[in-house]
Order: C-alpha cells, then structure tokens, then sequence
C-alpha cells in the first residue's frame, strides 16, 4: 500500500508489471498511454508498465492505494466479487481486505480485519472464499503470482 498527499510522477521500474487501484480516499487521475483515467474506490484495478514514470493527480485530497509489481512470470490483481470464489492456477495467492469480513477454504477458516493481506504459496488448486462483513464499494482484491 501506498499514501498519496500530492500530486506527482510515480516511480519508475524498469521490467515490472504493476497492477494499481484504490483503497481508500477520493481517487486519483493517472497520466495511463497519454490519456487522463480517473481512478476511485470500486473501480477495476489498472495494469500498466512500471518502466514509464506515470503523472498523478488527486481528485479531492489524499488516498491511499494497492499496488502489485512482479518482475517476470504472470500476475494479476482481480477485484473481490462477494459471493463468488477464486480458484486461480498461481504459485502464490494472495487476498486484501478492503473491509472486515470472514475468508475460508474449505479446510480453514479466519476471521479478517480491513486491510488485511492473506497470502499462501502451498494452496494452488483450493478455492478461496471471503465474506464482508459490509456492504462497500470494493470489499477487497484478489492477487496471483506465478514465476
């Protein structure tokens, strides 16, 4: 995660995918392939190049984002969708809250806090489930990474 109090350029790195979207706060607007795209909270997460500095503004005041950035291999950043499990073929999995609410497996089960990073690189083939505990625009994110 990452705090965003004013305007500027992201960081630049060369040969990373980088998967961006927001958590919390008003949004952003990302300088994305010379066109402006505004960014707010429920809005599918943006795929981009790390390599290219991107301009970012802020729509009303700070907000606060996800990123996943991977270097080599197949990665994705998936909005939770309640109600529907995740059973994607990556090496590592992983879920971010967005708000509290109660994950499961089918052989374990946990309790979560908002803003809670659940990460498993033993679990491929097992479908993963979460249940927010609210109604919210994004209720958290699903990632995947795979060398």
């Amino acid at each position: 995660m990452a705090d965003i109090s004013a305007d500027g350029l992201f960081s630049s790195f060369p040969g990373v995918e980088r998967w961006f979207a927001v958590v919390t706060g008003n949004g952003v607007i990302l300088d994305l392939d010379g066109a402006p795209r505004q960014l707010g909270m429920g809005d599918p997460p943006v795929r981009f190049d790390g390599v290219e500095a991107r301009g970012c503004r802020l729509v009303a005041g700070p907000t606060r984002d996800l990123n996943l950035m991977a270097r080599g291999g197949r990665c994705e950043m998936r909005p939770h969708s309640p109600g529907t499990p995740w059973n994607e073929g990556f090496r590592v999995r992983a879920l971010f809250t967005a708000v509290p609410g109660r994950w499961w497996d089918g052989d374990d089960a946990r309790d979560l806090a908002a803003h809670t990073l659940l990460w498993d690189d033993t679990a491929a083939g097992v479908a993963w489930q979460f249940e927010p505990a609210v109604s919210a625009p994004a209720t958290g994110w699903w990632l995947g990474y795979s060398p």
